[in-house]
């Protein structure tokens, strides 16, 4: 984004109550978040050919972001002329200092 970027009227999105006084503009929206994240499972999936993927989330902050991921990977793999398997396992970080 760059920093130019003005965003979206928070009008044009269903916002939570509890968020509507603390939000000004929406930058990205839930959509383009949604078909970058199937776009980046899809150059996972051709560039991993037929190897082993294993998948290391890191807990609390990035569990929806994985999950939406795997989602598009299992879709993928279910739909796709190839399947890969795929590892999970998850990482809980206390500080980032």
């Amino acid at each position: 984004i760059r920093d130019e970027e003005s965003g979206y009227n928070k009008d044009l999105f269903c916002i939570p109550k509890h968020y509507e006084e603390d939000l000004e503009r929406v930058f990205i929206p839930h959509g383009l978040i949604l078909d970058r994240t199937e776009r980046l499972a899809r150059d996972i999936m051709q560039d991993m050919g037929s190897h082993h993927i294993v998948a290391l989330c890191v807990l609390k902050g990035g569990y929806k972001f994985f999950a939406d991921l795997l989602d598009h990977i299992k879709a993928l793999n279910q739909n796709g002329d190839k399947s890969v398997p795929v590892t999970v396992d998850f990482v809980r970080i206390k500080s980032y200092c």
